[in-house]
């Protein structure tokens, strides 16, 4: 809300030069529009932030941070910065504002690292955002122990109200860090801007439990949003075969995996008969077979009101986007919308124009506008 009008206006620039996707109408239960292509030749891009300016911000898992400014993508990437890998699913990934970042131009991304003979982890390091370049790199939250696969860095963020950096780390391919507490992987981290354990954190009086986790027992979360109401943070995660999940982020909460899961193994043997048990928090909602969700937002805007409070999810494996419409934490109506345009959603932002902006996980990935048809 700081810089909201500011950034709505510049902006407007942004919409006008939008070009058209294509001049097919996508029908939705309760609204028609179309998409509009903002950006693309983007190399598997995966988070994108709203400058106050109407410029924007987009990470490429392969490395590079882009500036989408007046319309058009900036050639020459960010520059400064920190070292990271890319490595099977790890790279650069997830970019937030401060909340003051009107005044004080700070940012916050999350990576792979990695260290040669102790392996690879999820890292978040602060920077201050100078013209095209990063100053003041500083990392402020590693997950360790290191791990050798390249899978499950998970990286997704969000700020509550309190400007406490919720921070997701995935379970890094090796299911049964995620019940352990003084393993960082398989959580959710609350931090301060500087890295310390957040003030209020649930475990911080435990000496078996690491004082940055708020939550435990979750997979490989790839979407986080702050629920427009309470304030909740909400995620979802990837399930195996099946059980990806929706999860309101609680504080000490225990998410189950891999205790419990509505999915199997890759290869078809059952990871366990539990879909529920004593102690763990049930999902919300899960999807079997898995859709391999990223990116999350709610529908806060004026174009579509139709959409008004709804979640929009979406879907790498099932190439969608998918509406779901919430009341009272009760899913009462799931929508597929974009299956004609076979492209993998990595994310969804809610924008301060009134409406979706969604990018595409690909080589040539895209950033698209979703606009009323008309």
């Amino acid at each position: 809300m700081r810089t909201g009008t500011r950034l709505i206006l510049g902006l407007s620039f942004v919409m006008l030069s939008a070009t058209a996707a294509s001049e097919q109408i996508f029908s939705s239960d309760k609204a028609e529009f179309r998409l509009e292509t903002v950006a693309q030749n983007l190399e598997h891009p995966w988070s994108l932030a709203f400058l106050p300016d109407g410029s924007m911000l987009v990470t490429e898992r392969e490395g590079r941070l882009r500036i989408i400014r007046d319309g058009s993508l900036v050639d020459e990437p960010v520059s400064g910065l920190p070292e990271l890998v890319v490595s099977g699913q790890g790279g650069l990934l997830d970019v937030i504002l401060d909340p003051d970042f009107e005044t004080n131009q700070i940012l916050f991304l999350s990576y792979a690292h990695k260290v040669s003979r102790e392996g690879m982890t999820t890292r978040v390091a602060r920077a201050k955002l100078d013209g095209n370049r990063l100053a003041d790199v500083e990392v402020i939250f590693e997950a360790l122990p290191r791990g050798t696969t390249g899978r499950h860095f998970a990286g997704r963020m969000e700020f509550d109200r309190d400007g406490n950096l919720y921070v997701a780390v995935g379970d890094r391919g090796e299911m049964n860090r995620a019940q352990a507490t003084d393993d960082d992987a398989g959580g959710v981290h609350r931090l301060t801007t500087d890295g310390e354990p957040a003030p209020g954190n649930p475990f911080t009086d435990d000496p078996t439990v690491n004082d940055t986790f708020f939550t435990y027992g979750n997979r490989n979360i790839q979407g986080m949003t702050i629920h427009p109401e309470t304030g909740e943070i909400w995620s979802h995660e990837h399930g195996p075969r099946g059980g990806d999940e929706i999860n309101i982020i609680r504080a000490g909460n225990n998410y189950g995996w891999p205790d419990v899961t509505y999915g199997i193994d890759y290869s078809g043997v059952p990871i366990t008969d539990k879909t529920t048990m004593e102690g763990v928090t049930d999902p919300l909602h899960y999807w079997d077979p898995s859709i391999a969700p990223s990116g999350m937002a709610f529908y806060t805007g004026d174009q579509f009101p139709e959409w008004q409070g709804d979640l929009f999810v979406g879907a790498l494996k099932m190439r969608k986007l998918v509406r779901l419409s919430i009341e009272n934490e009760d899913v009462k109506e799931e929508e597929d919308l974009l299956e004609d345009l076979g492209e993998r959603i990595r994310d969804v932002r809610m924008g301060p124009d009134g409406v979706l902006w969604l990018l595409t996980d690909h080589s040539d990935g895209k950033v698209y506008r979703i606009v009323p048809a008309e």
